[in-house]
Parts: structure tokens; sequence; C-alpha cells
């Protein structure tokens, strides 16, 4: 798809990969960016910047994506495509001791965000995409998704579900041309990466926000289901299909790296 002439509504889009998008969609001559998150004043200071539109939005409550997908369409008209990129990096532990945890809160929380988020903009939205004859998703997951990330159980299950979603998303609406991809990046220079301790998903060709969006872009024109920005997280994939038990046994080696560097 192209975004130029259509509405496109960004979750997360107050900073980082979001804000990137925002930034990108606009220039591509979108009619209108919304611009939604948590953070309402950085929101509107993306949104005022482009000519877009904000809306303080948590992707956890469902009330919240329902509330802009009806303001947005009421206001501005259908939305085309909608990108479900909020995320969250809580639940790192670099030494993994357990990785069931001591609480439910990281679970619940990144269960909410990475992946009911992605629910609640489906539920919400395929209606309205089938009653006009289709629509587009993007959901910014990440590689860990399709990988896995060592130090961070709640991150890397979430990730792999929101993949599985997407991947349902696809197959069932297929044929009421309702259309998915899904954003991967390994390392991408925003302040979650900086906040996260370093590991397998830093130091890997870190990119910036801004060329990310540009790899959304071409993804969108192509239609692709899987957008990588770092192609040589295929090659990671391939490995892991090929030797599951060498895969896991080489990420194990990664884990005791993290455990000499933090716990000495």
């Amino acid at each position: 798809m192209q975004v130029t002439g259509n509405i496109v509504v960004v979750t997360g889009g107050a900073r980082g990969i979001g804000r990137a998008l925002c930034e990108a969609f606009a220039t591509a001559g979108a009619a209108k960016v919304i611009v939604a998150d948590l953070d309402e004043a950085g929101a509107k200071a993306v949104a005022d910047a482009i000519g877009g539109a904000a809306f303080k939005c948590d992707v956890s409550r469902e009330a919240d994506i329902q509330r802009v997908i009806e303001e947005t369409e009421r206001q501005f008209g259908p939305i085309a495509l909608f990108c479900s990129n909020a995320g969250i990096g809580g639940g790192f532990d670099p030494l993994s001791v357990n990785v069931g945890g001591t609480s439910d809160e990281p679970w619940a929380r990144s269960w909410a965000i990475h992946v009911m988020a992605h629910v609640y903009a489906a539920r919400h939205l395929i209606p309205r995409y089938k009653a006009r004859g289709g629509g587009y998703f993007l959901n910014t997951i990440s590689a860990a998704g399709l990988l896995s990330q060592v130090g961070s159980a709640p991150y890397s299950t979430t990730k792999h579900a929101a993949v599985g979603f997407a991947e349902n998303l696809a197959i069932s609406h297929k044929a009421d041309n309702i259309k998915v991809s899904i954003l991967c990046p390994q390392g991408v220079d925003t302040d979650m990466l900086r906040a996260i301790p370093k590991g397998p998903q830093s130091g890997d060709g870190d990119l910036s926000a801004e060329q990310v969006a540009q790899d959304v872009l071409k993804g969108l024109a192509e239609e692709s289901f899987l957008i990588l920005p770092h192609p040589q997280v295929l090659g990671y994939m391939r490995k892991k299909t090929e030797n599951y038990d060498r895969w896991l046994g080489g990420m194990a080696k990664i884990q005791a790296k993290m455990r000499d560097e933090f716990g000495g």
C-alpha cells in the first residue's frame, strides 16, 4: 500500500520508532497522521510538527484504543493503516536466576501491551475494514518474536505471541482484503534500547529509528508480511529452524556471558 492520501494511526507515536513512523508517513503524503500515546504532551508535539492530530491512549486499555479509532474516523475519515506500535522493555534480568520471575506484574504488563493491544485494534477495526472492502495493520513486534530475547522471558514470550496473532490475522482475513505487516527489528537507537541491559539485541548493527521508518515504507509498498530492517535476522531464523538444539546452545552461551558480565 501507499500511505499517500490515506489516514494513518500510530500508537506509541510520541518517540522512538513511532515518532519516526509518524514523520515518514507525513512526508510521504498521508492525508492525516494520528499520533496516539500515553504521553499526551509528547504526542501533541509530534502531531503539531507534522500537521497531524494527537490522542492520549493507553494501549493496554481496550476503551482507549476503541476511542482513538472511533474519534479518528468521526473527525477525519476512514483509517486505512493502523500501526500498533507501542511497546515496553520491562522485565529484563540479565542474570535470569528464575525466568518465571517473582511477580505477575511484568508478565501482565507485557501481555497487555505487546499482545492485547493488537487484539483490541483488530477487534474494533476489522468490522470497519470489512464494511469498506479492506484495510491494513502494521504491528511493531521485534526480532525477539522470531528468535528470542536473552534476559527477558516476559518480553520474548509476548513478542512470540504477537507474531502468532499477526499470522492468524493475516490468514483469517486475507479473503476480506485485510493486509498485515509485522515490523521485527533488532537494535534500534531509541530510549528503550538505551534503558535495557546490553545483550544480543545490541551491537549487531543498531539502526536509527528513521532508517527503520524508511524500511517500513518500502515494506508497505511491497505489502510484505515480514519487514526486517536487519536482514541478518533472516539468517538467524534459518539457523534456528535448521538445528534448534544447536541454536539453543548458542543462545545459552550468550546467557552465560551475560551472567559473567552482570554477576561479577
